[in-house]
Parts: structure tokens; sequence; C-alpha cells
């Protein structure tokens, strides 16, 4: 029996949520659990905290590589089995990386939680990487890759991150480039996943109808049965900065004869522990978070300039992102980016009003109670919490957060924010096309 180093209570049990209680095992390895009686189903996470801005040069490309290759095999596994053990019950396991972590997941019948814990701590901590799988799964990134590069909606965030952060590890795309992917050998993406893939780095996340000793034991379990437990490290906390992070203001356009022209215009946002992310959050849904937003009424109901437009923000330990995205009819640009800075100045001088700060507030908090309803969604938030954040804020207290800004905060974050230098990303057939107007002071 493998003896928990702590065990503690995250959250109760009330406010709209389950006990979120959380354990350290030996090694540094965190299991969190919120228990959720009332549901038949249990979601499973393995959170690595590793992504792609943690790559040095000869790693590039090597944090998605190996999202792909831990569903390869392993000596217990091979690649059809770890699928059909998952789907032969009829769950869903699948994975995906992000800039500052990645994750692992599963999600099952309460009744085949064992199975799931089993299978996903073994894909997670003994994956084979043999050069065959490595070559095949080299060709399978680089399709991704063009499939990637064939929508330009999904290209223009991408460019839009490069201006921004320019030749930096978070500047730089998740997948990688064709150039890093045909360059990256095996034992450079062997020798990342043994020094990331280790218990100090990882947290288990689990919601659904479970008790928290049954999930530790089971996860304690499986990383024991892989050799994968044990020693005297404690958990890497959560990270407060990340290497190379620098910001540009300036224009890239990438020509392409496309029909409708793409383009997202911003600056750097806020970062992840800024106290000051509920006002922008607010700000961002009523600039552009729907249809009754002023992006949304301006650009598509008065004027019909664009079918797709919205704001969004982005957050990271350091840093973060503000963007304006619209999609239109390459005729159409200049009119649009003219709207688009009319719309930022005049938050920045007048504000909102307190209908659209109601109507924001309002979006914000049914996406985030509506965005609970099922296991994955609470596994994900107490997964990400742990890994990222400081502490666990309940449900309630991210309402009240929300709840309690004014329209002086709003007014003051916009003033800050909206007032940097701006970068654009635009994709389209423009040739030569001098941009730079529409970023000018």
């Amino acid at each position: 029996m493998i003896k928990p180093l702590n065990t503690v209570t995250l959250h109760p049990g009330k406010d709209g949520a389950g006990i979120v209680r959380r354990t350290v095992l030996p090694g540094g390895l965190r299991v969190v659990t919120e228990t959720m009686p009332a549901v038949r189903s249990v979601a499973v996470g393995m959170w690595v905290g590793i992504g792609s801005r943690d790559e040095a040069p000869e790693h590039m490309g090597a944090t998605h590589f190996l999202e792909h290759l831990l569903f390869k095999g392993t000596p217990r596994r091979d690649a059809l089995e770890i699928s059909a053990a998952i789907e032969g019950i009829g769950g869903e396991i699948n994975a995906f990386t992000a800039k500052e972590y990645t994750c692992y997941y599963a999600r099952v019948l309460d009744e085949d939680l064992p199975l799931a814990i089993d299978v996903l701590a073994d894909v997670v901590t003994s994956a084979l990487l043999t050069e065959e799988d490595v070559e095949a799964e080299r060709g399978v990134i680089l399709e991704e890759i063009a499939m990637h590069d064939d929508d330009p909606a999904d290209v223009v965030h991408e460019q839009f991150s490069a201006e921004l952060y320019g030749d930096t590890p978070i500047g730089r795309p998740i997948l990688g480039t064709p150039e890093t992917i045909q360059a990256l050998e095996r034992d450079r993406i062997v020798e990342y996943y043994q020094r990331y893939y280790r218990p100090p780095y990882t947290v288990v996340s689990v919601a659904g109808n479970v008790e928290h000793e049954a999930v530790v034991d089971l996860v304690a379990a499986a990383y024991d049965r892989a050799g994968a437990l044990g020693g005297d490290e404690t958990h890497i906390p959560p990270r407060l900065s990340g290497p190379g992070v620098r910001t540009n203001s300036g224009v890239r356009v990438l020509e392409r004869p496309t029909e409708q022209a793409n383009l997202v215009l911003g600056t750097t946002g806020l970062a992840r522990n800024d106290e000051r992310r509920f006002a922008l959050g607010v700000l961002n849904a009523a600039l552009g978070g729907g249809m009754s937003s002023r992006l949304f009424q301006e650009i598509r109901e008065k004027r019909g300039l664009a079918y797709s437009t919205y704001s969004y923000t982005a957050q990271y330990a350091d840093t973060g992102q503000f963007g304006i995205y619209v999609g239109c009819l390459p005729s159409k640009i200049d009119e649009v980016l003219k709207i688009c800075r009319e719309e930022l100045d005049r938050i920045v001088s007048h504000g909102l009003t307190d209908v659209e700060i109601a109507r924001g507030k309002g979006q914000m908090r049914g996406g985030l109670v509506l965005g609970l309803e099922d296991t994955g969604s609470r596994m994900s938030r107490i997964g990400k919490s742990e890994l990222v954040y400081e502490r666990l804020m309940s449900v309630d207290e991210v309402l009240a957060r929300i709840d309690a800004v004014t329209a002086d905060e709003i007014a003051e974050v916009a003033s800050d924010v909206l007032r940097r230098p701006l970068t654009l990303a635009v994709i389209g057939p423009y040739g030569d096309k001098d941009f730079r107007s529409a970023i000018a002071d």
C-alpha cells in the first residue's frame, strides 16, 4: 500500500460543486477529485505541466509529437489495445497540447474507472517511443500541419501570436513547423519525455461518481506498477514566468488568393493571475462576445461586412492576448479595420454602458455555469486549476468576482490594455498592400 504524503479538502461540497479533495503521493504526484454522486460517468485527466513554450530549439515540436506517440504503444499494450480498451466499454480517450500544459483524458462509466486509470497511467508513464513509431507519426503530424495550414481562420491566429511575441517559444506554433518536425530526432523526443513526464510535473484529476480514497489507491497502484512512483520530490509549483517572452507591435500579412480575408487585430492581454482579468472578461464579452456585442452589431448586423466576428482573451503565466477576429471580403477589410479601431477608441474614451456591463456579466456567469454541467468540464476545471493556479476558486467565488466588477474597473483595464501598441495579422490576396496605418496611433 502506497502511503499518501498528505490529503486536504479544497472545497467542502457546496455552491453548486461536489467535494473536491487533493492527495499528494510520493514523488510529488497530485490526485484531485470532485465527487458528483448524481451522475453515472467519470472523467479522468492526466495533466503534465509542460507545453510548447517549454521547448528548447532542439526540441521544437516535441510536446505535440509526444501527444501522438504516447498512444502508439507501451510494454503492456499496442496502439490498437490502448484505444480498444476504452472504446470497447463505450468510453472515449484523447489528448490535447497547449502552450503551457498537455492533457491525456478519458471519459467512461463509473464502474470502468479502474480500467481508465490503468490505461492512461500506462500511456503517460511507459510509452515505448520506438523509431518505427516516430517515423510513422512524423508523417501524420506533417499531414495535421498541412490540414491546419489549409484553414486561414486558424492560421491567422497563429500568425498573430508569431508577430505579437516574435521568435520566442510562446510565439511559435504548438504543432511545430514542417522543418522542425522533419528535423526532430527520436533521441531528442525521448530526452524530453524522460525529463518532464514525471510525477512532480503531473496532476491526475477525476470528476464523477467516485470516492477520493478509491481513486488515490487506483492511481498509486497504476504508477507504482510502472515504477513511476516514489522518491522525495515535491510537486512543481504553478509557473510564474516562462522563457523568452517579449512583445512586438507590427503587421504580418500572409499573401493567399482566398475568397475571404481573415484578420486578427489585438495586443497583449493580462496574465493568468492578474486580478483585473474579471473586468477584462466583462469588457471582452460586451465588445465581441456574442450576437448582442458591439462588434457583431456594427460589423455584421448594421453593415453586413462579415459573417464571423468576435473578440477574445487568452491568459498565460506571465502574459496574455486580447484580440479581435473578423472574416470578410478582401475589398471590405479597410472599412472593417476602421470600425474595429473606432470601437476600441470608443470604449477607452467612454467606457461601457450599464446595460452592456450587465449583459457582459450575464454572459460570463452563464458561460461558466453552463460549461460545468458534465464530468469532463469539471475534471478539466479542477485539473487545470491545480496545475496552473495557486488555489481552486469555488464557482460561487468566481461568480461573486464577476458580479463585483465595476464600471471604473472596466475603464481602468480598458485604458491600460486597449491603449497598448497594436499588432495586426492578415491573410488574403493583398500583395504588397501596406496595413501599417491600421495600427498607427
